[in-house]
């Protein structure tokens, strides 16, 4: 089990502030550990996203009516390493990750705790959770959809089917946070397929749209408590690989399986 405090009681904004900035970094040393397994992982993406989903876990984690999702899967190391700093799950996913047998996989395993959905081939997460959100409407209750997904996976089709589906039926229960870091599998989102006017495609679609720094935590959960009649759709500034300066910016760090002590350095590194 985890070290950290839990952040689940009422305490001080700023005190709560501190403490998510220092889950961060923990999460940010089993991503890096993750890294230095056997196999491998997403450290790119994982360190892109992880601000992300320590904000919105923080909020939503006790809200059984709510369900997150990662559409972006293959970086499935930053969510063990959130469900397992905040106790959602038992064992280190950094001391069995793509390990034979383990329930770590290189992508979200539905058969862990508070995974709802494997999420993998891009673009799935979105409808599942608009699918859920749906329901949610239709028995008068108030839970939410929540998916993270990446600028990259924009370019699948399904991500603006489900939007077309969800201006259709209002369903104004739903966030889409984007984690646009500029990067994907084979470089630049910018020289493979760009996304030009990106807030206004979604305004299209009748989603409200807010565009944060997706590594600023007050930002993150101020756009969290946004009062929205739409659909919100929170356009997230990331750095691929945020807080490894060898690898910040760098799309070439999508994937990396890196030695135990290149590890150590760069956990010693991270502030």
């Amino acid at each position: 089990m985890n070290n950290i405090d839990t952040v689940y009681e009422p305490i001080p904004h700023s005190e709560h502030l501190n403490n998510l900035v220092a889950i961060t970094k923990e999460a940010r040393k089993l991503i890096i550990d993750m890294a230095a397994s056997e196999t491998g992982c997403h450290i790119g993406g994982s360190l892109s996203v992880i601000d992300l989903l320590i904000g919105v876990y923080s909020k939503y984690v006790k809200d059984e009516n709510t369900v997150i999702v990662l559409s972006k899967g293959h970086t499935a190391a930053a969510l063990y390493a959130t469900l397992y700093l905040y106790d959602l799950i038992e064992d280190n996913p950094a001391e069995s990750y793509g390990e034979k047998g383990s329930l770590f996989t290189g992508h979200p395993n539905h058969k862990l705790p508070h995974i709802p959905f494997s999420t993998g081939s891009l673009g799935h997460g979105i409808p599942y959770a608009a699918g859920w959100a749906l329901g949610q409407k239709i028995k008068n209750l108030d839970g939410l959809g929540i998916v993270l997904g990446g600028d990259g996976e924009l370019q699948e089709g399904l991500c603006w089917e489900t939007a077309q589906i969800i201006q259709a039926k209002a369903i104004s229960n739903f966030i889409y946070i984007v984690d646009c870091n500029g990067g994907q599998n084979d470089g630049y989102v910018s020289d493979i397929s760009p996304l030009h006017n990106l807030r206004q495609r979604f305004e299209s679609f009748g989603f409200q749209v807010e565009e944060i720094d997706g590594h600023n935590m007050e930002q993150i959960l101020a756009a969290l408590e946004l009062n929205h009649d739409k659909p919100l759709a929170l356009l997230a500034t990331t750095i691929k690989g945020k807080g490894v300066e060898a690898i910040e910016g760098n799309p070439d760090a999508h994937y990396a399986k890196i030695p135990e002590r290149v590890a150590s350095k760069w956990k010693r590194s991270l502030v």
